[in-house]
């Protein structure tokens, strides 16, 4: 019998219990006709121009042809040229797309709005996804959009029913957000090792601690990311009152970030199965002995920006005995899972490389959480030292007794605070109450650029 538990009060699990359901797309057409659906799709120019990933892109194209509820949808061009974008509008021209926009962040126009809003103090120097798919928001915001859907432009087994299923809850159930989740195969081995390797044995190893603690305000979150079947995937829905409050980091811990805001700040949540099939998006390398690039990198942010949402936002209090003890439980945790995953696959007749996985856990994501932890709790370890050292000084004793030990820990608290805090975009709310005009001179360039290019 197909598995349709519901594990969490406040998230709805959507299972694919039949082949498929055709009045979906008729639904979703439906509700269109008063609810405004958009679609964003941040890229790079590579995902059009390299030959390996062309054919993957052209298939998104092909299938999004069939989305006819989808009012618009907006690319969120980064790092291209003015020849770029062209070409993209070119292809996506071919393939008879309606009502589509390039939001080409380097060319004139969108990058003016960029420069308002640094100019208005919102931060947004650092280039990558979420500086992208913010203003691809404010974008959605501006067009009237109720409704508004990320997916990524690398995804090899693209179809359109797969975004049907994804929009579903929010655009006809009313919903607040839904995220994907899906089977990571490809040539009969085990892929999301992020998720796998990573994620699910650290959250498991935060719940034992928080247990036994009886930290209940931090285990309620560390549970509800626990109940979320893959939450690294980056498709997602979001109900327009909920996306104009939220913030998004500038980082890898990008997934995981929004998922901590939507605890905050949404009651209504689901999560879809998209699809029976496998589903295969582009992978990133490990380089295990690199932490500023591939899976070493993305395992820093996203631990980073967890730790970070459980000391400044739940009010843990951490240690070095608390980092080691998380460390050598997560190892525990990490390496019973290899097993289950080994015996999984061995039942389902695939390969598996139980010594490849320990490497990653063992010799990368491991050092992600130690390194973390060295950044954290970096100024406590300086103030300890800086309080000892004035401590032992008989000079320093009239300063004491004003109370310069408290002023050293409270400038450490600060500190890690400050050094510690997920770089993350501001919320649209924010930003609209100041600079009024914002969405004005948004939608004065979005024509503009329709003109350019005889939209």
């Amino acid at each position: 019998m197909s598995n349709f538990a519901q594990k969490h009060t406040k998230i709805a699990t959507f299972y694919l219990l039949t082949q498929g359901n055709p009045r979906l797309q008729e639904e979703l057409l439906h509700h269109s006709r008063w609810k405004k659906a958009v679609l964003v799709i941040p890229l790079l120019v590579t995902e059009f121009t390299d030959p390996q990933n062309r054919p993957v892109f052209e298939n998104i194209l092909k299938e999004l042809k069939k989305a006819t509820y989808i009012s618009h949808i907006i690319f969120g061009l980064d790092a291209a040229t003015d020849d770029d974008a062209r070409l993209l509008w070119d292809l996506v021209k071919r393939y008879e797309l309606q009502n589509c926009l390039i939001q080409h962040n380097d060319g004139e126009g969108f990058a003016s709005i960029y420069d308002q809003l640094s100019q208005a103090g919102f931060g947004l120097d650092v280039r990558g996804k979420g500086r992208n798919m913010f203003l691809s928001f404010g974008i959605a915001l501006a067009l009237g959009a109720q409704t508004v859907a990320l997916v990524d432009a690398d995804i090899r087994t693209f179809a359109c029913e797969q975004l049907d299923r994804l929009i579903y809850p929010v655009q006809v159930l009313n919903y607040q957000f839904s995220k994907a989740f899906y089977a990571r195969l490809k040539n009969g081995q085990l892929y999301g090792r992020v998720k796998r390797l990573l994620l699910d044995p650290l959250l498991i190893a935060l719940k034992r601690k928080f247990t036994e603690t009886k930290e209940e305000k931090v285990l309620r979150l560390v549970d509800f990311l626990l109940n979320f079947n893959y939450q690294l995937s980056g498709e997602v829905v979001f109900d327009m009152s909920l996306l104009k409050r939220m913030h998004f980091a500038m980082n890898w811990g990008v997934e995981i970030f929004t998922l901590i805001e939507v605890y905050r700040k949404a009651n209504n949540i689901a999560q879809v199965e998209i699809s029976h099939e496998p589903f295969d998006h582009k992978h990133q390398p490990v380089s295990p002995r690199n932490r500023s690039k591939g899976l070493y990198k993305m395992g820093i942010d996203i631990v980073t920006t967890l730790l970070s949402a459980l000391v400044i936002d739940e009010g843990l209090e951490i240690s070095d005995h608390f980092i080691r003890d998380l460390t050598l439980t997560y190892l525990n945790v990490a390496d019973t899972l290899i097993k289950m995953y080994g015996d999984n696959a061995a039942f389902a007749g695939m390969d598996y490389e139980p010594n490849q996985e320990e490497e990653m856990v063992h010799e990368v994501f491991k050092n992600a959480i130690l390194y973390a932890g060295d950044l954290l709790l970096a100024p406590y370890r300086l103030a300890d030292r800086f309080a000892a050292f004035v401590g032992s000084h008989e000079a320093f004793q009239p300063y004491v007794a004003d109370g310069l030990l408290q002023t050293i820990h409270q400038c450490a608290q600060q500190a890690q605070s400050q050094l510690f805090e997920t770089p993350q975009t501001v919320s649209w709310d924010r930003v609209i109450r100041k600079v009024p005009n914002i969405i004005y001179d948004i939608i004065n360039v979005v024509e503009a650029e329709k003109k350019k290019y005889g939209a």
